[in-house]
């Protein structure tokens, strides 16, 4: 039996510690020697090293569910199903601005497209972590700045904005 406490802090690692995992096994491998063994640990190596890389991005961003809906991250677009009326979808080459607001205590992305429409999505849906990789894909978006936001207490912060 493991300890709820533990459990619960070590959950965000989780994805993190698989790719290390990996990256051992893949060490194992190519340790093992030849023309097959070599270039095979290598590959092994390289993909847990590149998993490993987006799971430590991608661990700030999780948060345990506590809000209505769920967001799914499909073929450059992003929706957001809403438990209310609240919800919809937008093209990722649509955004001209990600803010990160806070509304009655809860943290939500605020997503702003040309023409002005917005969505906003709370951070604690579910799903919400696949966020970190759609907005990683943005020209000029740091994953280390929506970090500190989401970290912060500001009641608003312009996380990203396109330059056009």
């Amino acid at each position: 039996m493991i300890r709820p406490e533990l459990v619960a802090r070590f959950r965000p690692w989780r994805e993190v510690g698989a790719a290390a995992l990996t990256g051992a096994f893949g060490l194992w491998v190519f340790a093992q020697g030849g023309l097959f063994f070599q270039p095979l640990g290598g590959a092994i190596l390289a993909f847990a090293l590149l998993w490993g890389i987006g799971a430590w991005r991608r661990r700030r961003f999780a948060v345990d569910i506590g809000a209505p809906g769920f967001v799914e991250v499909e073929e450059g677009a992003i929706r957001y199903y809403g438990a209310r009326a609240l919800g919809g979808e937008i093209a990722l080459r649509d955004l001209s601005q990600i803010r990160l607001i806070r509304l009655e205590g809860h943290a939500h992305w605020r997503l702003k497209t040309r023409e002005g429409e917005a969505l906003l999505i709370p951070v604690e849906a579910a799903g919400a972590a696949a966020l970190a990789d759609a907005f990683a894909a943005l020209p000029g978006f740091d994953l280390s700045a929506a970090a500190a936001a989401l970290a912060a207490n500001d009641a608003f912060r312009v996380v990203w904005q396109r330059k056009d």
